[in-house]
């Protein structure tokens, strides 16, 4: 990896891979601070979602944040135009290793070696997905949660990534208002993941066994850790297919996972209720207006 140019914020781009919901919320804080993002999908449709999303929720953020300023929004269904002179590529598409493996080649083949490659997985560590990746020193995954109200991002090196790289997303995420937090040792599921997993599993373990409901246990996480809402809505918002897709990857390598939360899952996508994005999931108080979101 050559030495990295002193970074601005408003004077290089960067792109974003796919335009989904953490895709978008990636783009709102990676606009935030005056620079050019651009959101690659080859579905023009959710780039106006997208491009929704960013636009409504900018002027909060703006409020919420010193220092915080619109920069602008690119939207391109042409991947070389997209990736084209950016300081990073941040990949948000679906979680499957064969995909990622795919795109991150290709970004490779596309990019000035100078370009950090960076993967947005909950699920795979990017080890995992680098066998068409020549340069595997300027790849990395950066594990956004939900952001703007979940600002955290986690580090974590793919075995090969040089520590420069590293140390300058330190320094350059607080710019963007994103609180960065060193993964030490290649993990599957990262930091908070793991332990959220657990917590999440136990909760869907007390519904399907009908030892309480998901109101119930959501009204005792607020009264006793004075919390918001609680692990159900938390699901809801993520969605229930995701939630047991990333249920089923543990328990594919992780012997011993009870079965009982997956089935759980599994009944309620089943009856088509997958969440805020359906406008019902554990939850069916969900408005028009919150499901558009």
């Amino acid at each position: 990896m050559t030495t990295l140019p002193k970074f601005q914020p408003d004077s290089k781009p960067v792109a974003i891979i796919g335009a989904g919901t953490l895709g978008s919320r990636i783009a709102l804080m990676l606009s935030s601070s005056g620079g050019e993002v651009r959101i690659f999908d080859k579905n023009s449709n959710q780039l106006q979602v997208a491009k929704r999303f960013v636009e409504a929720e900018m002027p909060h953020l703006i409020e919420s944040r010193k220092g915080a300023r619109a920069g602008s929004l690119v939207l391109s269904t042409d991947l070389r135009s997209a990736i084209g002179d950016v300081w990073m590529v941040v990949e948000a598409i679906p979680e499957r290793v064969d995909l990622k493996s795919e795109l991150f080649g290709e970004l490779d083949r596309l990019t000035p070696t100078t370009t950090i490659l960076a993967s947005n997985s909950s699920s795979f560590p990017s080890s995992q997905f680098i066998d068409r990746v020549e340069h595997k020193d300027r790849v990395v995954n950066t594990h956004y949660y939900m952001p703007p109200q979940q600002n955290a991002v986690e580090i974590m090196s793919c075995g090969h990534t040089d520590r420069e790289i590293l140390d300058a997303l330190f320094d350059r995420f607080p710019l963007y208002g994103l609180v960065p937090f060193r993964v030490l040792e290649e993990s599957v599921g990262f930091i908070f993941n793991r332990i959220w997993a657990a917590v999440k599993r136990e909760c869907l373990a007390v519904v399907a066994e009908g030892i309480s409901s998901p109101s119930e246990v959501d009204r005792m996480f607020q009264v006793n850790l004075g919390t918001h809402g609680g692990p159900f809505r938390l699901m809801d918002k993520v969605g229930l297919d995701v939630v047991l897709d990333i249920e089923e990857h543990y328990a594919a390598i992780r012997p011993g996972i009870p079965v009982g939360p997956r089935n759980l899952l599994k009944k309620y996508i089943a009856e088509g209720k997958l969440g805020v994005k359906s406008a019902q999931g554990f939850y069916t108080d969900y408005s028009a207006t919150t499901t558009a979101r």
